[in-house]
């Protein structure tokens, strides 16, 4: 897996003009429950984004509140579609992979005045 990680990243950033839309993203969600802080989660990406839709992979460390941090695998990918001149559609799909794996979705609307 490792070695897949660190080929891809190469050819991510050696590819120049091949690969339309490379990128590096980092990203912290951080989770509360009332005013309890329950823990974060930081992703550190490399992705690939064209008309509409994207895609990343890569590490991320999961450290919840007063336990241990642990670094998984996860990934991404969504895109928007156009409804109308002022409302489109998007969606997420994403994973983390783990000895059992985890999932989540994002779908939404999106209106624009």
């Amino acid at each position: 897996m490792k070695a897949l990680i660190a080929s891809t990243t190469i050819t991510l950033l050696t590819a120049g003009r091949a690969i339309a839309g490379p990128y590096a993203v980092v990203e912290n969600n951080g989770g509360y429950v009332g005013s309890k802080f329950q823990g974060s989660v930081t992703d550190f990406h490399i992705g690939w984004e064209g008309s509409g839709y994207y895609a990343e992979f890569g590490p991320s460390l999961f450290a919840p509140d007063g336990g241990e941090s642990e670094i998984l695998l996860t990934a991404k990918a969504g895109g928007s579609v156009p409804i109308t001149d002022k409302l489109s559609g998007y969606g997420e799909l994403g994973v983390t992979l783990d000895d059992t794996n985890s999932y989540s979705t994002k779908l939404g609307v999106k209106y624009s005045f």
